[in-house]
């Protein structure tokens, strides 16, 4: 069974749509995107530094663009059949449109209105987050609890994500939980998926009552339990509040295994995710695309598990 994931934001790095944007009919899709959020998702996926597509308000929907485009690439959905597919944070809303919920336009508007919502809210305190390397989940979340801090993103195969404000950051670094083997800092603009977020779901709510969803086409699996939804309207609810809740990526893949899965391709900017995959899901294959010269070996991944069904 193959599942088909997006990853979050962090995974974007300058320059990483250039290729994509080379193949056939793709220029045109990124410039109807840009045209009906009113952001030039070409120049920032190809010429923009490093803190320009770290602002939140232009990082989630260039995602969100590429994650489309790419799997574009590789086939449509329904040839593809997948038997899941799910994102993390932002990627959830790649998925929503892998899954039918939404259309491809209608999921980078929303997550458009999405970043802004977030990066108005990040910028009433200085927040950010930082993932932990190694150690045992429970010792590290009392100890983040101990700091304040949340643990925003359970991503199993041993990390944890936390978040909140940097000062309770710099105590993290300096006060590791025992048994982590490093504290790294995320490239992203806020304490995502905590109380900081609260104000940007409400103006996501808002945004999302002017929207129709569908009931997903393929298995949907969301980062608030791991669980399948089968209902449209309960997959948009989830996206409006996972802003302001921790993600259970571990979860997810729990649910994976449970499904049967055997093959897993992480959408462009892949890597992070397979990463997690090949630690916490022994045996199952993997590959991220990363650029278009990744697409042979996806569909060559993509027949032989469609040999297997």
């Amino acid at each position: 069974m193959l599942v088909l994931v997006a990853p979050g934001q962090g995974a974007q790095t300058p320059g990483f749509l250039t290729d994509w944007l080379a193949l056939p009919g793709a220029a045109d899709r990124v410039a109807a995107w840009s045209d009906a959020i009113g952001l030039d998702l070409a120049h920032y996926g190809t010429k923009a530094d490093a803190d320009e597509i770290r602002d939140t308000s232009v990082a989630q929907p260039l995602l969100v663009a590429a994650g489309i485009l790419s799997a574009a690439a590789l086939g449509d959905i329904a040839d593809l059949a997948p038997g899941a597919v799910a994102g993390h944070s932002v990627g959830e809303f790649t998925a929503a449109a892998f899954a039918g919920v939404l259309d491809d336009t209608a999921a980078v508007s929303l997550v458009r209105r999405r970043g802004l919502a977030m990066a108005e809210a990040a910028a009433v305190t200085e927040t950010g987050m930082s993932a932990l390397l190694g150690g045992d989940p429970e010792v590290s979340v009392a100890h983040l609890e101990k700091l304040g801090l949340t643990p925003a993103n359970m991503n199993g195969a041993g990390q944890i994500v936390a978040a909140g404000t940097m000062e309770q950051l710099a105590a993290l670094s300096e006060d590791k939980p025992e048994g982590v083997r490093k504290v790294v800092a995320l490239k992203v603009a806020g304490a995502f998926h905590t109380q900081h977020m609260a104000p940007a779901v409400d103006k996501l709510a808002q945004a999302a009552k002017t929207l129709t969803p569908a009931d997903p086409k393929v298995t949907y699996v969301s980062n608030k339990d791991g669980q399948a939804v089968a209902s449209g309207a309960e997959v948009l609810e989830r996206l409006v509040g996972q802003v302001a809740n921790p993600v259970r990526w571990d979860r997810c893949m729990e649910t994976f295994q449970e499904l049967g899965v055997t093959a897993l391709i992480e959408v462009c900017p892949g890597g992070t995710l397979t990463g997690l995959a090949k630690r916490a899901l022994p045996g199952v294959k993997t590959l991220a695309l990363k650029s278009p010269a990744d697409l042979d070996a996806a569909r060559e991944l993509v027949a032989e598990h469609a040999q297997q069904a």
